[in-house]
């Protein structure tokens, strides 16, 4: 049982390790990007394949100077190379980029075997948290009233959002229409999904059938 966890590695590197290492580098990414896809609502084309890379580009890394005191130096590099991407990511991302870089870093070290271990462990429990919905929040929408200037807006809609929603909260306040009409917006989270057209035509009742428009909202709480 043991032998799972040793190095296949020498002190020097045979062609046979190296691809060995490589291709089991290669196949892991490409179980992590795929586990990714299918966890993930939105993603780029270009990060998913980012993703599929990164265990080989990190095994190389390590295995070229594996056994040198550049091995910390290079990586803390590979580990900065999260924090310096062009767009934010979302937690998720910055998880499963993880993920790639410690099984590069495994089979570079030439732990094969652990490396497929972890990988198949990790996307296991990635996959099941999807599924089950672990730590899921209800969506927040961005809720845009538009009301008449003699609507008193400071609690016009109190009795509405106390029986449709868990949350709700007034943003901004502006003014249209050369004073004469205000946009309100609210942030809301509601009791249930199905409950939007309801909440939108009893705010229709009240606000003299202008506008309204309800939207996602901007969720920044991800952004790493």
């Amino acid at each position: 049982m043991s032998v799972i966890f040793q190095s296949v590695l020498s002190a020097a590197m045979s062609p046979l390790a190296f691809f060995g290492c490589l291709i089991t580098s290669i196949i892991l990414g490409a179980a992590i990007a795929v586990v990714y896809m299918l966890t993930s609502k939105k993603h780029s084309s270009g990060f998913v394949v980012t993703l599929a890379m990164v265990p080989a580009v990190v095994q190389i890394i390590i295995m070229m100077v594996n056994g040198n005191l550049g091995a910390g130096v290079a990586v803390a590099g590979a580990f900065s190379l999260v924090r310096f991407r062009s767009i934010p990511g979302t937690a998720k991302e910055i998880g499963a980029i993880f993920i790639a870089l410690s099984t590069g870093l495994a089979t570079g070290m030439g732990y094969i075997t652990f490396s497929v271990i972890y990988t198949a462990i990790m996307l296991a429990v990635l996959f099941l948290y999807n599924k089950i919905g672990f730590g899921k929040a209800k969506e927040k929408k961005q809720l845009i009233i538009t009301i008449p200037e003699s609507l008193n807006y400071t609690d016009a809609f109190e009795d509405i959002f106390s029986k449709l929603t868990d949350e709700h909260e007034l943003i901004s306040v502006k003014t249209t229409n050369m004073g004469s009409l205000f946009k309100l917006t609210f942030e809301i989270t509601l009791k249930k999904p199905q409950l939007e057209k309801k909440l939108i035509d009893a705010l229709r009742t009240r606000n003299g059938n202008l506008e309204i428009s309800c939207m996602k909202a901007f969720e920044n709480s991800e952004i790493l």
